[in-house]
């Protein structure tokens, strides 16, 4: 048994190895300019890789930080890693934070972004050799949960948004001369692909935490973080106890339809085995209520790891290091994109 181990352990190290060294160059063009809502400039970074493809599959990423902190450049290795080592155009977004124009931005605003960026990203992607019809999204805890939102509210989208209290989305970027009802019969906001890594599945859960402690009290150390009040994420006029439908609506485990109702693309999910932040307990619970529901899904539990394994440079307090814990489930990552799009 003993041997046993020892070889799939060599196999795993040279497999890896091998993977290292297929690496290609790749192009970037930097703060792209792609929405401006409420005056709040939103950029992307593009990476195309130079492997003489006339286009490619497209990899959107939403990066983490608690929807309070952080932006794109949290994710700049791993849109580097991809695009030199795999065959996606890889589109790294910014959205907005909550503290965004005087902390007066909104949970579900975060989720237009991510849904504008989607659109924007379909109507662009061809100058950088990116397919418009092969489109994958991912991100890492809050990013992953705006993934996820992308794949269950891509039908929830209308002119009137939560404002008139019918908590629909409108994206933040619309294509000139296209009204949201177009959009929604030429179902532009589909995707193919979807990676949810450690992703924050449960906006409700959170906001109610202990009935003490939650997401929108000053307990919750990132808003500290972010230089910001805490307040509730919907307006000073909603709460979670008076409103749990507006928690639910922009919560992924709650909007998941069911397969005979719409089908959702593939997924991938995975968590570290001493996540402390994201559970694994809570995303084996997303990926149980997706198999309930009939949708397709993988799951991977990473041993030993904590949470934002996958962020650039290194974290002394969770004990992570890009370099020493971002490459296996890059790889893995690719691997089941690759199962997608290059069949």
């Amino acid at each position: 048994m003993k041997q046993l181990f020892t070889l799939i352990v060599l196999l795993l190290t040279v497999t890896l190895s091998a993977q290292e060294t297929k690496k290609h160059s790749f192009s970037v063009e930097k703060d792209i300019l792609w929405a401006s809502p409420k005056g709040y400039d939103l950029t992307m970074d593009i990476y195309t890789p130079n492997t003489e493809k006339a286009t490619y599959p497209v990899l959107i990423i939403y990066h983490g930080g608690g929807w309070l902190i952080n932006n794109k450049s949290i994710m700049d290795e791993m849109s580097q890693y991809i695009a030199s080592h795999s065959e996606y155009v890889v589109c790294n977004v910014n959205y907005r934070l909550l503290t965004a124009n005087n902390n007066t931005t909104n949970m579900n605003e975060i989720i237009e972004d991510a849904l504008g960026a989607v659109l924007w990203t379909k109507e662009n992607i061809s100058k950088y050799k990116g397919n418009p019809n092969a489109i994958a999204v991912t991100g890492d805890s809050a990013g992953g949960h705006l993934a996820a939102m992308v794949v269950n509210a891509k039908d929830n989208i209308s002119e009137t948004g939560f404002e008139a209290g019918r908590l629909s989305f409108t994206p933040s970027y619309l294509p000139p001369n296209k009204t949201l009802e177009e959009l929604k019969t030429s179902d532009a906001l589909a995707v193919q692909a979807a990676v949810l890594s450690y992703p924050a599945v449960d906006i409700y859960a959170a906001a109610l935490g202990d009935g003490v402690n939650g997401f929108e009290s000053s307990s919750n150390f990132f808003w500290q973080m972010g230089e910001a009040e805490a307040r509730g994420i919907f307006g000073k006029d909603i709460n979670v106890k008076d409103n749990p439908n507006y928690y639910k609506i922009c919560s992924p485990i709650y909007t998941i339809p069911k397969k005979n109702d719409r089908k959702l693309p593939p997924q991938f999910c995975h968590v570290g085995s001493k996540d402390q932040t994201t559970t694994p307990e809570s995303i084996k619970a997303y990926v149980a209520k997706l198999e309930e529901n009939g949708q397709s899904v993988e799951y991977w539990v990473y041993e030993g790891r904590n949470h934002a394994y996958l962020d650039s440079g290194s974290n002394e307090f969770l004990g992570n290091s890009f370099e020493k814990d971002a490459i296996e489930p890059i790889h893995k990552i690719i691997n089941f994109l690759d199962k997608v799009f290059y069949p």
